[in-house]
């Protein structure tokens, strides 16, 4: 039954898909792309950057930070505890959907100016 589900809808996904592609004129998804692009970045720079922040003054009462310890923040979650991770993790994660919403947004708005070319 389950796998009747997903095959049924996968085919769904698949014609929804279609349909939006077929819609949506190259101009369109440019402009749609980059307003993508700038809703992303608009929620995720500020989170981004206040959970980076929180992060360290969080874990520098504790411990020495390791040098560029920003590039791998999520290495460090094992030294939180529960209050400090339940503080921190809406910030995480509103700034980690920003990036991915900027992200798509970049995409389609290149894909539509390559299209539209």
């Amino acid at each position: 039954m389950l796998e009747s589900v997903l095959v049924l809808g996968s085919l769904v996904a698949i014609g929804i898909f279609a349909a939006i592609a077929t819609a949506i004129t190259p101009h369109l998804m440019t402009v749609l792309g980059l307003w993508g692009l700038a809703l992303g970045l608009a929620a995720g720079l500020p989170t981004g950057l206040w959970y980076h922040i929180a992060l360290y003054r969080t874990l520098t009462r504790k411990m020495p930070l390791p040098p560029k310890w920003w590039l791998a923040p999520t290495d460090l979650h094992v030294h939180l505890g529960r209050e400090e991770v339940g503080r921190l993790r809406p910030w995480f994660l509103i700034g980690g959907l920003g990036f991915v919403v900027s992200l798509i947004g970049g995409l389609a708005a290149m894909a539509g100016m390559l299209l539209g070319s």
